[in-house]
């Protein structure tokens, strides 16, 4: 007789993991996407393929590295025919929302190919970063035309990717005629900005207050053109008077070398006024700078200066993977916290080693 207290067996639970699972994950590992096939995709405009070589040029993995670098390679030849503009501002200002009414404005308008490279901050503590600007530009990232693609800052100076550069080759080989480079927001990210950018472009809010006297100075000072945003509503009136205010404290500056001045021109988001204005700014720089020669020259030092820059990068690295320093790195910074060794006999000796060996 079963007594009331048994078990039923019941009926066997069915696995929720796809059998085929495995060879699916096996033939994938298999099938990596060469180089070739890469650079075949970029010339030929495809996102995709795009996407997966900043994908491969943002990777930290040695053998990505050296892909990578091919991979640049290839598509230098094809690159340099854009216009590179740089958007830099202070936290709020709206440079999310600038971007994507300018970016369709130039896709409708203009007939551009628009590629936008946003950097965002990486948390110092988590060491992660949102990455959220394709979802606050629902309607430009919606478009055919255009590319979007958000970046983590990592631990690069002022939070300006190291591997943007090697994007926007990417990108013009793509065939994008526009690179906007938007910045985490005001710091030492514009003077990273500022050097691979054609223009650079700085977005200031009305009534911002004095709180941001200490940095306007040093920025306005690179700028070739600012705006004035969310000029729009019951802000309209201050939104003036601050454009007035900046232009005239850019007149005060000393000329720049290349003959321009810079304008200030106020503008919104909601209504797209003054967008057209901003181009037609843009394009009457591009226009002087190339007439003149700086545009060349300009470019040419910013090569030089990615030379070097990935120089200095690069004896970074190989300082901390170097055995020798890693072995007495520990040991020189405990000497260090308990005093017993300054910090810079400390930094001397480690790099006496790393030159030794």
């Amino acid at each position: 007789m079963n007594s009331a207290l048994s078990i039923s067996q019941g009926v066997a639970e069915k696995s929720v993991v796809n059998p085929n699972m495995e060879a699916v994950l096996a033939r994938r590992r298999r099938r990596e996407i060469s180089v070739e096939e890469l650079f075949s995709g970029i010339l030929k405009g495809d996102r995709t393929a795009l996407a997966q070589g900043i994908t491969l040029v943002e990777s930290s993995l040695p053998e990505h590295q050296e892909k990578a670098q091919e991979l640049v390679q290839k598509c230098l030849p094809h690159s340099g025919n854009s216009l590179r503009i740089g958007i830099t501002g202070c936290p709020g200002a709206g440079k999310s929302s600038f971007i994507e009414a300018f970016g369709v404005y130039l896709i409708n308008e203009h007939k551009k190919k628009l590629a936008v490279l946003a950097i965002d901050p990486t948390s110092q503590r988590t060491k992660g970063s949102i990455l959220g600007d394709k979802t606050r530009m629902n309607e430009l990232s919606a478009n055919i035309n255009a590319f979007i693609r958000p970046s983590p800052s990592g631990a690069s100076l002022g939070g300006v990717a190291q591997k943007t550069r090697e994007s926007i080759l990417l990108c013009e080989a793509a065939g994008y005629s526009i690179i906007l480079i938007e910045t985490v927001g005001v710091g030492q990210s514009e003077t990273a900005v500022h050097g691979m950018a054609d223009f650079f472009l700085l977005l200031m809010l009305a009534g911002a207050g004095d709180e941001l006297q200490g940095i306007k100075r040093g920025i306005m000072e690179m700028c070739d053109g600012m705006a004035i945003t969310k000029c729009d509503g019951e802000n309209v009136n201050k939104a003036l008077a601050a454009r007035s205010e900046y232009q005239g404290a850019l007149h005060l500056f000393p000329a720049t070398s290349y003959s321009w001045a810079p304008r200030v021109i106020a503008t919104s988001a909601i209504t797209r006024e003054g967008l057209p204005e901003i181009w037609k700014m843009i394009s009457e720089y591009e226009d002087t700078v190339k007439q003149n020669g700086w545009f060349s020259q300009n470019r040419k030092e910013q090569q030089k200066h990615w030379m070097e820059s990935t120089i200095h990068n690069g004896l970074i690295s190989s300082f901390y993977k170097h055995l020798s320093v890693q072995k007495e790195l520990l040991l020189a910074e405990q000497a260090v916290i308990e005093g017993k060794e300054s910090p810079f006999k400390a930094a001397n000796r480690l790099l006496k080693l790393f030159s030794q060996s």
